[in-house]
């Protein structure tokens, strides 16, 4: 069988023994071998730091999310390979999508966020300017750059996909290169995944390296630069989080961990209720996908008292018409375990569950199976079990695999305390109808989770779902979960990057930043609607006004609009009001005067106002009030695909005495 290569410093690197077999969950044959043995781990991490930094802090926010969206369009040509060798590792078809597709959907998100919510820069702007001084020539701004570093992503074996793209790629994205490290029994499709990224030629040299095998003396060498990211077992992250290299260097460290996760059904989700069947359905299938080799799967299904049964013969009659056995075969919904030794750590988990429960459905050590051999193959059945809230057992032991546990409770402030004996989860959810009984929920068990899902009869069928993290959204939870975070759009980059606080004076942090901010001085001359995007410089201005507002403005505006509030059109009425004092003009009004005060009219690069930011009305203004308009370049970003950009334009309204009347941000899309 092939001994699985790794990739580091540039090349493949095979190993100089012979390996630890890999074997097919389902058919127990050798499908390959794997060591790390030879691997320079220092060098691949000095090689990342160097070649892989290098290459990726060239490329801006959206020339790296431009490459993961061509990464994923490429991977998505190769989805049957995978879902092929996937199948070895006892997944069935829908399992596989579920890993493949995820991961590959991930990438996508991540690019599409890069180019819509990051700047076309190396440096990304964390919050407002904040004002340092009274004269205002001393100002604070927080960036955000990436560290110098590499991402060490230590993965589980459940997800060897949609694990590894996951914490690829907001690291990508920030422009941190990876390390993968592959949990090894189903590293076999991690490094086949590996080989077809490194052979698309699409990512920058040192983007991505694989370690295949044991990590070695990787963790020795990591420094405050690099970053450790880690999904498996609870005790296992403890190791690894008290590692010295890593309490020496304060190494960023992120664990997703043991998961007891919980759902949690409403006393108003009775039988024959959408709720109810939801409940069940959703049950079943946490219990079943991937073989409830999840780390987000259902472990501890909480039922009103009075409910316990029906809950257990709905969930039970479902569960019967599960088919397990060979992925490849017709009308198997449920695989194998990922291997023997899997099913060993299962079993054993079971008998300590089984010391505070009993089982309502399924025979942990028998199981019958379509197409395959029940004993060489990794497979067990569904296990559903009836068991004692107030015993320890269920809210401390998981057994990783298609089990989950029925406990009844008796109120609202009794299941939240129940869902807190888990003592931090990955996902919970409430299967309810009743809002009020959802709010109470979320908000007394959020404290112990990192995500939690309502479902009902009107998000139902939109829903992802119980166990589906996704990438707008934190994966990770506090406590037993691991403390830490994954994903989360913006912030799962963010952790791969160095908020830095910059004081300065205006001049300098716009240079900083490429973004102008007031104290910074204005060009004036040709006016800035008449510069192509190429010739547009921050801070090009243009001063325009004054135009006198007169009660005749106020009232057509008032009439052509609708908009008759009292303050415009009741001199009365207005006077009463200690706001204004008398008739004001409309906001609307200001900001329209101060479009027709700074247009260019003629055709030329601006192409479109595409919308405006930041509004803020300041100071009323009154008839007879004179408005003068200054409109400053602040922000420019190209569209690396496309003949024009996008530029925000810094825009203060004032009027005669100086005062600003109205401030905001003008947005254009200006041609190249």
């Amino acid at each position: 069988m092939a001994l699985l290569r790794s990739y580091a410093g540039g090349h493949w690197h095979t190993a100089p023994d012979e390996g630890v077999p890999l074997r097919d969950a389902v058919t127990g044959e050798e499908v390959a071998r794997i060591s790390s043995a030879g691997v320079d781990m220092a060098a691949a991490l000095d090689y990342g730091r160097r070649t892989g930094v290098s290459a990726l802090r060239e490329l801006t926010f959206h020339q790296r999310a431009a490459l993961l969206k061509a990464l994923a369009s490429n991977l998505r040509e190769h989805r049957d390979e995978l879902y092929a060798l996937s199948a070895r590792t006892g997944a069935t078809l829908g399992d596989s999508k579920f890993d493949v597709d995820g991961g590959i959907g991930v990438l996508f998100s991540y690019a599409s966020k890069g180019k819509r919510e990051l700047p076309n820069d190396t440096v990304y702007i964390d919050g407002d300017v904040e004002p340092l001084s009274k004269g205002g020539t001393f100002v604070g701004q927080h960036i955000a750059t990436p560290l110098r570093g590499v991402a060490v992503q230590i993965n589980a074996f459940n997800f060897p996909v949609w694990g590894p793209l996951e914490k690829f790629a907001p690291a990508f994205l920030a422009g941190v290169p990876s390390l993968v490290k592959p949990g090894s029994q189903t590293a076999y499709l991690t490094a086949r995944l590996a080989e077809l990224i490194v052979e698309s030629g699409i990512l920058p040299e040192g983007a991505l390296q694989l370690v295949c095998g044991s990590a070695g003396d990787l963790l020795d060498h990591v420094t405050g630069q690099d970053l450790v990211s880690f999904t498996g077992s609870a005790s296992t992250a403890q190791k690894l989080r008290a590692h010295p290299a890593i309490v020496r260097n304060a190494v960023r460290f992120n664990a997703e961990a043991d998961s007891l996760n919980c759902s949690i059904l409403g006393a108003d989700a009775t039988p024959g209720t959408a709720e109810f069947d939801l409940f069940v359905k959703q049950l079943v299938t946490e219990m079943t996908v991937k073989a409830g080799q999840k780390c987000t799967a259902i472990r501890r299904a909480f039922v009103p008292a009075g409910l316990l049964d029906e809950v257990a013969e709905a969930t039970s009659a479902r569960l019967s018409k599960v088919t397990v056995g060979n992925p490849a075969s017709e009308g198997v919904r449920m695989g194998a375990l990922a291997s023997l030794e899997q099913r060993e750590e299962v079993r054993r988990s079971l008998k300590a569950l089984l010391s505070a429960g009993s089982v309502v459905f399924g025979d942990p050590e028998k199981v019958e199976v379509v197409d395959a051999d029940a004993e060489r193959g990794a497979f067990i059945s569904p296990v559903l079990l009836k068991g004692d809230p107030e015993r320890a057992e269920p809210h401390e032991v998981e057994a990783f695999g298609p089990v989950s546990t029925l406990l009844p409770y008796t109120s609202t402030d009794q299941v939240i305390a129940y869902a807190a004996r888990g003592e931090g989860s990955l996902a919970g959810s409430i299967v309810t109808g009743d809002p009020e009984f959802a709010r109470e929920v979320v908000l007394g068990a959020a404290p112990w989770h990192g995500r939690l899902l309502v479902l009902d009869a009107d998000d139902a069928k939109e829903s992802t779902g119980h166990g589906s993290p996704l990438p707008q959204l934190v994966h990770g939870g506090p406590g037993r979960a691991g403390g830490g975070e994954e994903l989360g759009g913006l912030r799962g980059v963010l952790h791969h990057m160095q908020r830095t606080a910059v004081q300065a004076s205006p001049k300098v942090l716009s240079a900083v930043t490429g973004r102008w901010m007031a104290g910074t001085p204005r060009a004036e001359g040709v006016h800035p609607f008449r510069k192509s995007l190429a010739e547009l410089k921050i801070g090009d201005s243009v001063t325009a006004g004054p135009r006198t507002v007169t009660r005749e403005d106020v009232d057509r505006f008032a009439e052509f609009t609708g908009d008759t509030f009292y303050a415009h059109t009741d001199p009365e009425a207005a006077a009463a009001n200690p706001l204004f004092g008398g008739i004001v003009a409309h906001g609307y009004l200001v900001v329209s005067f101060a479009a027709g005060l700074f247009v260019s009219p003629e055709p030329g690069p601006v192409l479109a106002n595409y919308g405006l930011e930041n509004l803020r009305f300041l100071t009323p203004v009154k008839p007879g009030d004179e408005l003068t308009v200054t409109l400053t370049a602040k922000q420019i970003t190209p569209r690396i695909d496309q003949d024009y950009g996008e530029v925000r334009w810094d825009t203060d309204v004032i009027n005669q005495n100086g005062e600003s009347v109205a401030k905001y941000d003008v947005l254009t899309l200006v041609a190249k």
